[in-house]
């Protein structure tokens, strides 16, 4: 295993701008996961790290070795693919042993590295047969041993779950994680499913139009986002975004507007005009003769078992002028609200809710404070 370091990574074609500035640290042993919807950069992220695309500005290192103009196969890497990239004539066996016959590694040594490989990803039986007679996902475990036998420095995978359907991506899932476990490697996953990214990895790197919004922990990710579009990516379903104007009422921060009134602990340099984010989960009916802080009219209930999904509008909209324009086209149009299935709630019904948590971001999309929370207070 070994560390990866991207510093001032950009990638260009001509006038277009495919990542800006890109700077992220992989530690030894590390798993982290790009992740963004399409055309955000990841990919091309990968496949610069992987030498399939030319860096255009920055540096690369692997293990310390700076390696912009260093081939592929020199680099120490393996990569797994979306598409599986197996040969239809070779059997698993010669599927998984083809980049070490390249190399010209004795043969008794390939026998011994692809016999435990196939042990570890299940695959002992399935060893004679060719890609046809396989399912995708044992077929995804074969690219995933060919990867493994080369012992390299670093893993490489390209939204490898993709082609799977979802009950094979669960299992899959589960199978890379204890790969992980199991070789204490160092990877790099590129995907643009939040729940991939959320249950694999060590950190996760979250990009939007070439540009790096975030990396923490997946819980920090998830519970204090950088910005609007980190909160409203990451999590279903996503965040509910409503803009506010603000107002000092003694040692209180009054938050009004869009349908929401309540008042936060704040620090007192708070703009006027802000952004507030409540996840689906942190409304809950306000109790008998409780204050609400906003009332739902109820336009579509989505049963899903153990929870159920409200879709409606917040009543008493008020015109709020705060955001600018990108951060406007981001805001929820219908408010959701996740709820008990024993709390019966109808189409048409009109229900009082308080937040019990919320995020609050400035009129750019900002998270504010940035190293902080905002508590609910009334």
């Amino acid at each position: 295993m070994a560390e990866v370091q991207l510093a001032d990574i950009e990638k260009s074609y001509g006038d277009v701008h495919v990542v800006r500035r890109l700077n992220l640290q992989v530690a030894a042993g590390e798993f982290l996961v790009l992740v963004g919807a399409s055309g955000c950069g990841k990919s091309t992220t990968l496949r610069m790290v992987a030498g399939l695309e030319s860096i255009t500005r920055g540096e690369l290192r692997i293990g310390g070795r700076l390696v912009n103009d260093v081939a592929p196969r020199d680099r120490d890497i393996a990569m797994v693919f979306q598409s599986y990239a197996l040969y239809p004539h070779m059997t698993v066996y010669d599927n998984m042993a083809f980049g070490l016959t390249l190399r010209k590694v004795p043969k008794a040594e390939i026998a011994e590295r692809v016999q435990a490989a196939a042990a570890m990803l299940g695959l002992g039986d399935l060893l004679a047969r060719k890609p046809a007679a396989l399912s995708g996902g044992q077929r995804q475990r074969v690219a995933m041993g060919r990867a493994v036998v080369r012992q390299p420095a670093v893993f490489l995978f390209d939204e490898p779950l993709s082609n799977l359907d979802a009950k094979l991506r669960v299992q899959m899932r589960l199978e890379i994680a204890k790969l992980h476990k199991r070789l204490n490697a160092t990877i790099l996953y590129v995907t643009h499913d939040q729940v991939e990214a959320m249950t694999l990895a060590d950190r996760i790197a979250v990009m939007h139009e070439g540009v790096l919004q975030q990396c923490a922990a997946p819980q920090t990710v998830y519970n204090a986002p950088a910005n609007t579009y980190v909160a409203t990516f990451i999590g279903s379903p996503a965040m509910n975004l409503l803009p506010v104007r603000t107002e000092w009422q003694g040692d209180q921060l009054r938050l009004r507007g869009s349908g929401l009134d309540l008042r936060a602990a704040a620090p007192a340099d708070a703009p006027a005009e802000m952004v507030v984010g409540v996840r689906p989960q942190d409304w809950r009916r306000a109790p008998a003769g409780a204050a609400a802080h906003a009332r739902l009219r109820v336009e579509v209930t989505e049963p899903l078992g153990a929870e159920t999904n409200v879709f409606g509008a917040l009543t008493a909209q008020d015109p709020v002028a705060a955001t600018d324009p990108t951060t406007r086209q981001r805001l929820a149009s219908a408010t959701i609200w996740r709820t008990d299935p024993a709390d019966l709630v109808r189409d048409g019904d009109e229900v009082d809710l308080q937040v019990t948590r919320l995020h609050l971001f400035d009129a750019a999309g900002q998270r504010w404070p940035a190293d902080g929370d905002v508590g609910v207070l009334s």
